[in-house]
């Protein structure tokens, strides 16, 4: 596994991941693998719009029903 090393980090940041890290019963190292890996994992705004048109395609020309009325009727039925 990869290994990487941050240096001249600000004394301030280093106290509030360790903070963080301890609140959530964490060490420090796994505390930044997981920051990391999170926003490594997540979408930009572009990626995230191209695959919500690759999905809209992929309806084709289908329609659907509008759900407000289903929720309305059951909300109805208490």
């Amino acid at each position: 596994m990869a290994q990487i090393l941050i240096r001249n980090l600000d004394e301030r940041t280093v106290k509030r991941l360790k903070a963080r890290a301890q609140r959530k019963g964490h060490s420090l190292q796994t505390e930044v693998k997981g920051i990391l890996e999170q926003q490594a994992a997540s979408l930009g705004w572009e990626e995230a719009w191209k695959r919500v048109d690759s999905i809209r395609r992929s309806f084709g020309n289908r329609r659907f029903d509008d759900s407000d009325k289903i929720i309305r009727k059951d909300r109805d039925r208490r």
